[in-house]
């Protein structure tokens, strides 16, 4: 970064010109807080039925199945929500970049706490047969369709409200809300998984999907009290609102969306390996029960949540393109230790491995990918960019990962192939990251 703070590129990207707006009423520090808090609340929503569908979702839903196909489909129906967050992202994005950031916000708040509610109420397939199934996957389907365009929007508001020299810090914030997100679920469902087993299977496992009704309402009252992005308000005034943002991010920044895409695909890699997958790995591969892995996914992903906004005063002093280079070599080397934490089958062994991928290796490119993300768009069109960037990117990566991990394990009987996958996928986003020269520019 230029030694000067205050001054002012024109090739900055990232909106370094001066904010129009009342700086009393744009404090980037309530901005990033209050995005921290609505995203927390949509990603605790995502990540239950993650949680769900490991541990009870394919006995509820899918019980005419042998144990793996029920997991495989079980494991589908949470994967289906990236099949719809791509196009959530397009458009949120659309209206995003037209006419408001945080009307967006206040939307895919509401769409995720709804289908979440309702997952709570939904019966079982015991009780109305095969439209159980269908109308979980409608209602996984809006959950994806809201999450579409929730990144985008409480990045770019954070992002957008912060001063150039802190871009990558104040956008971490919102990052910070995803694994507090997957402390709070993994939180909850420990504790209603302590009931006994029959109670937890028939009505227990629904009370964290109803208690986010009053997570959203919090959220909903923090959101509503935000002020509008300067930067939209800025292209607003200068009259250079696309008319269709989704043409024109193709027209002007096809090699930005590329590497917006894959740049995430090893962090990604990892989180649902580490959040999803062990959580149905340990328990029947080592002496670990359900509740001491959901433990201590907790304990991980919580010092996540600390980790993500230091490191990013590291990639603010030192660059972001450095960050994710380095954030993809260290998650790739550390991929096997992770595994051989875990197999130690002791619940010390299971915390140090849930260290090592969250607040270790995850929280390094997480903690960039925002300011980094964010810099590879223009103001005009950056909503849909930065949306479709990831949600495309979870959709060939965080999707597919629980499913492929299972088929490796299965096919090989052994964990050793899944950690080479998860090497291989850091490997590739560290090569898309190679070919970014915006953020390599503003570095400089």
């Amino acid at each position: 970064m230029t030694s000067d703070p205050q001054s002012v590129r024109p090739d900055d990207p990232v909106g370094t010109t001066t904010h129009s707006a009342d700086p009393s009423s744009t404090n980037p520090g309530k901005v990033a807080f209050a995005s921290f808090i609505g995203t927390t609340v949509e990603w605790y929503d995502y990540f239950l039925f993650g949680t769900a569908a490991v541990l009870v979702l394919n006995e509820q839903f899918f019980p005419s199945l042998d144990p793996v196909a029920g997991q495989l489909a079980s494991l589908s129906t949470f994967a289906v929500a990236f099949v719809a967050r791509p196009l959530g992202g397009v458009i949120f994005g659309h209206f995003g970049d037209r006419l408001s950031r945080k009307s967006m916000l206040v939307l895919s708040l509401l769409m995720m706490g709804i289908a979440t509610f309702l997952i709570g109420l939904l019966p079982g397939y015991d009780t109305i047969g095969v439209a159980a199934p269908v109308l979980l996957v409608l209602l996984r389907v809006v959950q994806g369709f809201g999450v579409g365009g929730e990144w985008g929007g409480a990045v770019l508001m954070a992002v957008e409200h912060a001063p150039p020299h802190k871009k990558a810090f104040y956008g971490a914030w919102p990052q910070a809300g995803v694994p507090a997100g997957s402390v709070l679920s993994s939180l909850v469902f420990f504790l209603v998984q302590l009931m006994p087993d029959e109670k937890f299977m028939s009505w227990g496992w629904r009370i964290p999907f109803l208690i986010s009704a009053v997570l959203v309402l919090i959220g909903l009252f923090i959101r509503l009290r935000l002020t509008e992005s300067p930067e939209l308000n800025e292209v607003k005034e200068e009259k250079k609102v696309a008319s269709l943002p989704f043409f024109e991010l193709f027209k002007t920044s096809k090699k930005s969306l590329l590497i917006g895409i894959f740049c995430l695909v090893g962090s990604n890699t990892l989180f649902y390996i580490a959040s999803v997958y062990l959580l149905s790995y340990a328990p029947e591969a080592t002496a670990l029960t359900r509740g001491e892995v959901l433990l201590a996914i907790a304990i991980g992903a919580s010092f996540d949540v600390i980790a993500i906004p230091l490191v990013a005063i590291f990639a603010d002093r030192h660059g972001k393109r450095t960050m994710m280079l380095v954030g993809s070599l260290v998650t790739a080397v550390a991929a096997l230790p992770i595994f051989w934490a875990m197999n130690t089958g002791t619940f010390l062994g299971a915390v140090l491995a849930m260290i090592i991928a969250f607040p270790i290796a995850h929280s390094i490119v997480y903690a960039t990918s925002s300011g980094f993300i964010s810099g590879l768009f223009d103001p005009e069109v950056r909503y849909t960019g930065a949306s479709i960037s990831y949600q495309v990117g979870g959709l060939i990566s965080s999707a597919p990962a629980p499913m492929i991990s299972v088929l490796l394990f299965t096919t090989f009987d052994s964990w050793v192939p899944v950690a080479l996958y998860l090497a291989a996928a850091n490997l590739l986003a560290g090569i898309f990251v190679l070919f970014d020269t915006r953020n390599k520019a503003l570095s400089q």
